[in-house]
C-alpha cells in the first residue's frame, strides 16, 4: 500500500445563512474508548504500513437553508442545534439489509454502481432516525460523480476530492472516482472500504445539514475570535460526520457484510484519516478519527443512535 500524499478533511468555509431545526432534547452519553477496540485497530493498522493519511473529503459546504422538516423552528440557538439536537435522542439507526455490490471499481463505471447502491442504503437507513428527529427525511442528496480536475457546484469549486454542498433547500455528495479507482489498482479490499468510509462521512454530512447541526456549526465557527476556537468547531462537526458515518456501516454491518479483511482495511482507513503536521488542524488527529468512527460502528444495538456521535458533548481531548 503506498504511503498516500494529504488532501485530506480540508477546511472550507463557504457558507452563508444559518438554519436550524428544534433541538429540545438531552444528547446521549458519549460512549467510552475501550482498550479492546483500541488495541484491534492499532494491530490492524500496524500490520498494513506506516503513517499514511487518507484523503476523506472537503469539509462540508452549506449555502442557504435546509428543507423544512415536520417540526422545524429557527428559535433555537446553535447550540442547542449542535449539542441538544432532536437527533440524539432518537432511535437506531435501521439496518437498511441491502448487499454490497460485486463490481470492479476499475473503471467509472464501476466506482457509480458501487457508490450507489451503498448511497441508497444508506439513505434507508438514516430514514427513520430523521423522521424521529423532524427532519425533512424523504428528501435526499443527489449523488454526482466527477473526473476532472474540480467539482463546479452551487457551494464554489472543489479540486480532487470527495464533497457534500447544501445550497438553499437541495443537496449534493460528489464522489471524486479517480481517486477511488487508483486504490482498487493498489488494493481492490481497500478501494471498498475508502469507498465505503468516504460515501457514509458524507451522507453524515447530509444527516448534519437535514438536522440544522450543520449550519449551526458553521455559525458557532464564523462567530469564533481565536482560530483555535474555530478550527475546534471544525473538528467537532467533522469527526461527527465520521462517527455518523461509522453508525450506519455499523447497523448493516450483517449484510453488506463488513466483515473479514474488509473491516480489516476500513479500520485501516479510519485510523489512517485526519490532520498532518504543517496543516490546518481542521479534522482531527488520526486517534480522534478512529476513536470516533469506531464510537459509531461498536455501538451495541440500542446504542447505535446519533447520540452516540455527539461530539459538542465531548471534551477537548477527544476532538483534538
Amino acid at each position: 500500500m503506498v504511503n498516500l500524499s494529504r488532501t485530506t478533511l480540508r477546511g472550507f468555509a463557504t457558507v452563508a445563512a444559518l438554519a436550524g431545526l428544534a433541538a429540545t432534547a438531552l444528547p446521549n452519553a458519549q460512549a467510552a474508548q475501550t482498550s479492546s477496540t483500541t488495541n484491534t485497530a492499532a494491530t490492524s493498522a500496524a500490520a498494513t504500513t506506516a503513517d499514511p493519511i487518507f484523503p476523506i473529503s472537503t469539509p462540508a459546504l452549506v449555502v442557504g437553508a435546509p428543507p423544512a422538516g415536520a417540526d422545524v423552528t429557527t428559535k433555537s440557538s446553535t447550540l442547542n442545534l449542535v449539542r441538544y439536537n432532536r437527533l440524539y435522542k432518537t432511535g437506531p439507526v435501521t439496518p437498511s439489509k441491502c448487499k454490497e455490490v460485486n463490481v470492479s471499481m476499475r473503471t467509472l463505471a464501476g466506482v457509480q454502481a458501487y457508490v450507489s447502491q451503498l448511497y441508497r442504503c444508506t439513505y434507508a437507513a438514516w430514514a427513520l432516525p430523521l423522521k424521529q428527529a423532524g427532519a425533512a427525511y424523504k428528501v435526499a442528496p443527489k449523488l454526482v460523480f466527477y473526473t476532472a480536475a474540480t467539482a463546479n457546484s452551487y457551494c464554489g469549486a472543489v479540486t480532487r476530492t470527495s464533497f457534500f454542498c447544501g445550497y438553499n433547500g437541495k443537496s449534493w455528495i460528489y464522489i471524486y472516482a479517480p481517486e477511488i479507482m487508483s486504490f482498487w489498482g493498489q488494493s481492490p479490499t481497500l478501494a471498498r472500504a475508502y469507498a465505503t468510509q468516504v460515501t457514509s462521512h458524507e451522507y453524515g454530512h447530509a444527516v448534519q445539514w437535514l438536522t440544522g447541526i450543520l449550519g449551526a456549526s458553521w455559525a458557532r465557527q464564523r462567530a469564533f475570535s481565536t482560530y483555535a476556537a474555530q478550527m475546534e468547531e471544525s473538528r467537532r462537526r467533522e469527526l461527527q460526520a465520521s462517527c455518523l458515518g461509522g453508525a450506519v456501516i455499523g447497523a448493516n454491518k450483517r449484510y453488506y457484510p463488513m466483515s473479514g479483511g474488509l473491516y480489516t482495511q476500513w479500520l485501516y482507513v479510519v485510523n489512517n484519516s485526519g490532520d498532518q503536521p504543517g496543516y490546518p488542524r481542521d479534522h482531527g488527529s488520526l486517534k480522534n478519527h478512529g476513536f470516533w468512527s469506531k464510537a459509531g460502528f461498536n455501538a451495541s444495538r440500542s446504542y447505535t443512535v446519533a447520540g452516540n456521535c455527539n461530539t459538542w458533548n465531548a471534551n477537548s481531548t477527544y476532538v483534538a
